[in-house]
């Protein structure tokens, strides 16, 4: 039987203040690794496929990790769960620090994944805590400063790394997190568990975390399945099986880890349709406007190099820092189906737009900010309208699967750009044909379209 407890606390600015200064720590620890994969695989005498590994080992621990805390977090309350995964990732980011060569980093890549669930433990505490207009408002804050902190990253690794060493670009940040939990740990009040009673859904838990590692699996070797259609079809078969074996135990365990009837309602599955399809046309674009950059000036492209690539993603990365603050007030001011319209609307135009208009850098500069800017305030909207509408009991695991498919969506986004522009790169060719680009532009642009379809079901099932 389920306690009651007396309501929690209404926590104050400093307690928000320190769940953004964490959400910043974490994003810039998981940013460092990408800006400084040449360097590392120099000084580790990596191969391009264990440089391969490395880059996506955290996005794997961390779409499995995910889901495990949101609903921990919920059966035994936020910042319980919170203060352990904490100490999991400044353990794994003190292994990085020290590691001497490739097997420990990939085993503090590991550990430091667990930051990703350190989000929807974020939403658990704000929502408890706050009343609904304020806690959207902090949602929204939270998944900024998230999105700034890794901006950060990406500016100050390579830096760091190239001034300092390499192990100080992971022991600095794993520091600014280890402080910043000691805040959380200090400022933010306990929060009663919801579910205290239950028990945890063990094969549940098992055959999600199969469904979800089988799936990033397939998405990292799909540029490979043209010549292996075998491993391609096994893939299949096996997603397949765990699929229906995880339904079959999720609807008859008693306490099940992801709750089925919660994911039918219209206001949830929606959510998570509309996340993946703008995520994958985000991803999309951060993959090939880079790469369109990088092409030569003697054709279609600018030649430039990676400072530059830098400093002409800069003002996307600022976009991409202010939406999370942005699409939570927008959220509570017009609600989050227009909120997601709008920005959805704006996000297919741009990329459109792209695939026909990219002659000058200013082209792609404003369009990549633009795309940074919808896809941030939509995602943002949608895990507040996600977290508002479930009971308190619900906020971590509904949440949770918002960002596991924020995960998905970036790694197929990912996987298909560069699938396009290898099959665009004809024998005798520098580069990839710009065809390539129109294609991968257009088809973004109809996925993040499609995804109107599923916007209109958002408000059926609200609770209020």
């Amino acid at each position: 039987m389920t306690t009651t407890l007396a309501p929690p606390l209404r926590i104050g600015k400093a307690a928000v203040g320190a769940l953004g200064m964490l959400a910043a720590a974490t994003g810039t620890l998981e940013s460092v690794v990408t800006p400084t994969l040449p360097l590392l695989q120099r000084e580790l005498s990596m191969s391009p496929a264990q440089g391969a590994l490395l880059s996506i080992t955290m996005l794997i621990t961390g779409a499995l990790v995910t889901p495990v805390a949101g609903n921990l977090g919920d059966r035994y309350g936020g910042k319980w769960m919170m203060l352990r995964l904490m100490a999991v990732v400044s353990a794994g980011g003190l292994v990085s620090s020290l590691a001497p060569n490739l097997p420990v980093l990939l085993l503090g890549q590991v550990l430091e994944g667990a930051m990703v669930g350190a989000m929807p433990l974020s939403f658990i505490l704000v929502r408890k805590h706050l009343p609904t207009g304020e806690s959207q408002v902090a949602i929204g804050v939270v998944s900024g400063l998230f999105v700034g902190g890794g901006m950060l990253g990406t500016l100050l690794a390579g830096p760091i790394a190239e001034g300092l060493s390499r192990h100080w670009m992971f022991a600095i940040p794993t520091i600014a997190v280890a402080v910043a939990t000691l805040l959380v740990h200090r400022l933010m009040p306990n929060d009663p568990p919801a579910r205290s009673d239950a028990r945890i859904d063990w094969p549940g838990l098992v055959l999600l975390s199969g469904v979800l590692l089988t799936l990033m699996l397939g998405l990292s070797m799909a540029p490979e399945f043209g010549s292996r259609p075998l491993a391609l079809g096994a893939l299949v078969v096996l997603l397949a099986l765990l699929v229906t074996g995880w339904i079959f135990v999720e609807r008859r365990s008693p306490s099940p880890m992801v709750d089925l009837n919660l994911v039918a309602k219209p206001a949830i599955w929606s959510s998570y349709a509309v996340t993946f399809a703008v995520c994958v046309g985000t991803s999309v674009s951060m993959y090939l406007v880079p790469q369109l950059f990088a092409v030569s000036a003697d054709g279609y492209g600018f030649g430039a190099g990676s400072t530059d690539i830098g400093r002409y993603l800069l003002p996307g990365a600022v976009a991409g820092a202010i939406s999370g603050p942005l699409g939570g007030a927008a959220a509570r001011r017009f609600g989050s189906s227009a909120v997601v319209t709008a920005g959805v609307g704006v996000m297919t135009a741009t990329l459109v737009a792209l695939a026909f208009v990219h002659t000058e850098i200013w082209h792609l500069v404003v369009g990549k900010a633009l795309i940074a800017l919808t896809s941030g305030v939509c995602i943002t909207a949608m895990v507040v309208k996600t977290a508002t509408s479930v009971d308190h009991g619900n906020t971590g695991t509904a949440t949770s699967l918002v960002l596991v498919t924020r995960v998905i969506g970036f790694a197929a986004g990912a996987q298909v750009s560069g699938a396009f522009l290898t099959a665009g790169t004809h024998p005798g060719m520098e580069g990839p044909a710009e065809s390539a680009f129109v294609t991968g532009f257009v088809i973004a642009g109809a996925v993040t379209a499609l995804s109107l379809l599923a916007v209109r079901t958002m408000s059926k099932g609200v609770k209020a």
